[in-house]
This record gives C-alpha cells, structure tokens and sequence, in this order.
C-alpha cells in the first residue's frame, strides 16, 4: 500500500473519534474565577484515547494552576486539514471567549495533507497566528510543537514543526520544543485505535507540559 494512501485511512481515523462539540457548535466558555486559558488543538487536546475527560494533559495542567478551561478542540483538525469540511473555527471560537492565555497544539494532522498542501499549510498557520494576535493583543500565547505518534517521522513532519516555530515567533509567543517526540512509538501509551494516547500517554503527555509550563514561570 503506497505511504499517502495509509497517511490518508491514519487520518480518516483521527477524525472519525468525534468532536468536541457539534460542527458549527461553539464549546462553552466556563465560568468562575481564575484565568482563563483556551487550547486550540485536536484530538491529543480533545483527549480523545483517555477513558475520561478529567485524564486529558489540558485539563489537569488547568486543575493544578486554578486555571478556567476553555477547549473547543476538535478530532482531525489541522490549519487546513478538514477545516473546512468541519465548519470549525476555533480561533474564531477563542477570541469570542477573549481568554488570558491562548496554547496552540496544532499541525499533526496537516502532516496527512503535506504533500498536496504544503505552501496552504505554511499561510494558514501564519494567518490564524496573526488573527489570533490581532483579535487577542492582551492575551498571552504559548506555541506547543506539534504531537506526533509513530516511530517514523514522515518529511512534512519536520517542516510544519519549522513552520509553527517561526510563526510562534512572529507573534511573540512562548514556544514548547521537543512535543513531537513525547509519546512516538511507544505502544504501552496508545490507546487501541493505536493513533491517540490512551491514560498512560496523556500521563506522558502531562508530565512534560507540566515541567515546560512551569518553566515558564506559568
């Protein structure tokens, strides 16, 4: 079977676990105190893989810090994978909620479509980096590398991880190195699906944004 067409069913499958919320459907925005920090991501934010919500590596970075959650996150999505066919915007979403802080988890998918949509992928990441800027000037923004999961890094990988650094500065974000690598090919830490993390990856996962973030001073 050629490489693009098993790339392609990976990603059929990444998108076929379900969303966060109908498309077309803006995610709640929570209420109470404590900052409030959006995570514009896909299914390795979603937490889709865990056996419940309160397992996923955003929420509980949020439950330690005081944090308001606020994740629209979406199975599938890239910059320009399935965003149309989704009817999501979820940098729309986010300005909306007007958060404090904004972590953008974003490109694995857009690996799937790197061949046929490569210099699409580069302005798409530009251009949601920028609108998000513009819209939230006040807002802090940390950039995580994209995930990945396999032991085989295919080209594109590396190039969208280059692409999202350089946006990320851009805009004056903090910037997460190093996230490709957290989880890939090791097997104990998939879910059975064999492409999302299940609890002990997002354990994995948690882990490191935990150390990273609090280097962050955040």
């Amino acid at each position: 079977m050629r490489r693009s067409v098993v790339m392609a069913l990976a990603a059929l499958c990444l998108l076929l676990g379900g969303c966060a919320a109908p498309a077309g459907e803006a995610a709640p925005v929570p209420t109470g105190d404590g900052p409030l920090v959006a995570f514009y991501g896909d299914s390795y934010t979603l937490g889709t893989g865990s056996s419940a919500a309160e397992h996923r590596w955003s929420t509980r970075l949020a439950a330690d810090r005081g944090w308001r959650e606020f994740n629209p996150s979406v199975n599938g999505l890239g910059f320009v994978n399935n965003r149309a066919e989704l009817q999501a915007d979820l940098p729309g979403e986010i300005i909306a909620a007007d958060p404090d802080m904004v972590v953008v988890t974003m490109g694995l998918n857009d690996v799937f479509s790197y061949d046929a949509r490569g210099d699409g992928i580069r302005t798409a990441i530009e251009q949601d980096f920028s609108r998000l800027k513009k819209e939230l000037p006040d807002a802090r923004f940390v950039v995580v590398e994209p995930f990945w999961y396999t032991a085989e890094r295919p080209e594109g990988l590396e190039t969208i991880i280059g692409w999202v650094e350089d946006a990320a500065g851009t805009i004056g974000a903090d910037y997460i190195s190093g996230a490709s690598s957290w989880i890939q090919g090791r097997s104990g830490e998939m879910a059975a699906d064999g492409l999302h993390p299940n609890d002990a990856g997002y354990d994995a996962i948690y882990q490191q944004m935990d150390a990273a973030f609090a280097e962050l001073g955040l």
